[in-house]
């Protein structure tokens, strides 16, 4: 049973875009795997820009900056 776990930031990917993540890496897995999709889990994990660092700042940080 493979179990993927994929982690985001919180910023506004849709409902129809997380659902396209599932199916997509699923049917991969299926596909390059020969994994059974009845039994691949995938969740996907939002995690708010305040809680994700890159090179010792924040994404909340780094964004402001690129504006």
């Amino acid at each position: 049973m493979p179990y993927v776990n994929i982690k985001i930031t919180k910023d506004g990917a849709s409902a129809g875009q997380k659902a396209q993540v599932i199916s997509g890496v699923t049917n991969l897995l299926r596909d390059i795997l020969g994994k059974n999709p009845q039994t691949t889990v995938v969740v996907i994990d939002e995690v708010d820009t305040d809680n994700w660092g890159i090179g010792g700042e924040t994404v909340t940080q780094r964004r402001k900056q690129d504006k």
